[in-house]
């Protein structure tokens, strides 16, 4: 069975063989694979950014990770982080004029 993910990095999409392996990488930019971003249960707006309830807390959600629960999350993805966009859209509204 394969695998299509899309890159939490990049938005390119990754292709992989039955399973993402913890030590895989994206063929285009280099970013783990086998991280909570790219996965299913990953969002950022729950209590430690997981909605799977018996996962062990994992502080860099864009590392790679033994998390037992991890599953590819399936659909594509738009490669943007949100919070960092609005950041660079909050400082270009409030940018001192020179």
């Amino acid at each position: 069975m394969n695998i299509e993910l899309s890159c939490f990095a990049c938005g390119k999409t990754m292709l992989f063989v039955d399973r993402v392996g913890r030590r895989d990488e994206c063929s285009h930019c280099g970013a783990d694979a086998h991280v909570c971003r790219n996965c299913q249960h990953y969002d950022a707006k729950v209590y430690n950014e997981c909605r799977e309830t018996s996962a062990e807390v994992v502080r860099e959600k864009d590392r790679a990770n033994y998390c037992d629960f991890y599953q590819p999350r399936s659909g594509a993805s738009s490669g943007v982080d949100q919070k960092q966009s609005m950041l660079n859209a909050a400082e270009a509204l409030f940018k001192k004029k020179s």
